[in-house]
């Protein structure tokens, strides 16, 4: 079977199991994102963070891989596809919890950077900020379950965590922001 289709070339694409729908439809730019979001965690995970960071980063891809399979289907229920929501976010909310242990409360804002891996953690969170504002964009047109919102939520809190985890745990202190 070959790759390419060629059914994408006048600028549409299929929704599983529902109508073809222009490439920049606010469906496609979500699941889209969250693509992105799966591959930023990605190469996050090729620099080695800690084993417990990197076995979540791996729970937390095949998630997103559902939410974006979801996000590409009309009508997911019809296909018993259930989802991301309460349960998924309370495992997002434990692994917070449990990472803010060992890290210092924050006093000021910080800036994005220290190792490889946190510095990529920090752009996986912006990247989650952006699907998540796109979920919320794409719910004003057509209902968007409100737990993949909020699994996106806790996502981007997680991803900002395991970037100050993942630095205090290679000796690299927390980059305050100087005003102006």
């Amino acid at each position: 079977m070959k790759i390419y289709t060629k059914t994408g070339d006048d600028g549409d694409t299929g929704l599983f199991g529902g109508p073809r729908v222009r490439k920049d439809h606010p469906r496609i730019e979500a699941y889209g994102t969250v693509d992105e979001l799966n591959a930023v965690l990605g190469v996050v995970r090729t620099h080695a963070p800690p084993a417990d960071v990197d076995a979540l980063l791996e729970r937390v891809q095949n998630e997103l891989f559902d939410l974006g399979a979801i996000l590409a289907t009309p009508e997911p229920e019809k296909f018993g596809m259930t989802g991301v929501g309460d349960e998924q976010s309370a495992r997002l909310e434990a692994a917070i919890d449990k990472f803010e242990t060992e890290l210092e409360p924050l006093k000021q804002f910080i800036l994005p950077g220290g190792t490889p891996a946190a510095a990529y953690l920090h752009l996986a969170r912006t990247v989650c900020r952006r699907a998540e504002r796109m979920l919320v964009a794409l719910d004003h047109k057509e209902e968007i379950s409100a737990g993949a919102i909020i699994y996106l939520n806790r996502l981007s809190d997680l991803l900002f965590v395991a970037a100050r985890l993942v630095n205090h745990r290679a000796g690299k202190p927390d980059v305050p922001w100087t005003k102006g």
